[in-house]
């Protein structure tokens, strides 16, 4: 199985044969793990996702809530307050695709009418599958992410490939087509340390299933307790986690540091693409 690898996008099309895809992170949350708290206030958070796009993004990826381990959830409400300001400010400030990061239903719907373009839904429309039908109802992309409630898994990889048929059964069964249907991983989520590790020596075997694949690696916390270092110490780390995503079919990948990022990403493209 294999399906279209242009991703609609609203007036966007995203040509994942071309080149690999740089998604820039923007938290406008309090309590992110990484950069919250920096970006809240509309005006810095349209001057960094300017930035973001200078230094190679092509998609910024707006999130309410984070979604760092412990972390508090927020109302439906709040979620709005925060994020909605802000798609509307960047998308009109930029000329990419925006995503909502959120697994809220009423949140992404409202999210996609102020002016985003994905939705990126960390629990693979199983927290709410109400939002599957938001993305069929307004023909948008959906990136579905792995994640479960515990870590207790027969076989790491076999079950990985089974949680996220799951997600994909739900996402097509509420109507959402093939071509616009995104994989992650979910690095970092619902996984220990070595578990991490065996996901990223593996990811290859996730395009059994034959969709496009995003990875989310930046400056996690596998990557600090392999190293020692704290999230601000991560590029490095962070940067040999995108070369072997990419080496092993990662299409998109999201980060924080986009020149960086951008500049391996390219250069890896240069290597196997050609």
């Amino acid at each position: 199985m294999q399906w279209s690898y242009e991703i609609q996008c609203g007036e966007y099309a995203l040509n994942l044969n071309e080149k690999t895809f740089i998604m820039g992170i923007l938290n406008v949350t309090p309590d992110s793990f990484s950069d919250g708290g920096n970006y809240n206030e509309v005006e810095a958070a349209v001057r960094h996702a300017k930035e973001m796009v200078i230094d190679g993004a092509h998609i910024i990826d707006i999130g309410g809530e984070s979604t760092r381990p412990g972390f508090a959830k927020v109302s439906e409400e709040e979620e709005l307050r925060r994020v909605l300001p802000m798609i509307r400010a960047v998308s009109e400030a930029v000329d990419i695709p925006i995503s909502i990061d959120t697994y809220k239903a009423e949140v992404a719907k409202q999210a996609i009418e102020a002016g985003a373009h994905i939705i990126n839904d960390i629990w693979g429309a199983k927290a709410e599958p109400e939002i599957a039908k938001v993305a069929a109802h307004y023909d948008v992309p959906i990136i579905l992410m792995h994640n479960r409630d515990n870590t207790n898994y027969r076989n790491l990889m076999a079950d990985m490939i089974a949680d996220l048929y799951e997600s994909i059964t739900i996402a097509k069964h509420a109507g959402v087509r093939d071509e616009n249907i995104i994989l992650d991983p979910g690095i970092g989520f619902a996984k220990t340390f070595e578990q991490n590790l065996e996901v990223m020596r593996n990811l290859e075997q996730l395009k059994v299933l034959g969709y496009p694949l995003l990875l989310a690696t930046s400056r996690k916390s596998f990557i600090g307790h392999a190293l020692d270092l704290p999230v601000e110490e991560r590029l490095e780390g962070t940067g040999a986690t995108v070369c072997l995503g990419i080496q092993k079919g990662c299409e998109i990948v999201r980060v924080h540091d986009v020149k960086e990022m951008s500049r391996m990403a390219n250069m890896m493209d240069a290597m196997l693409r050609g």
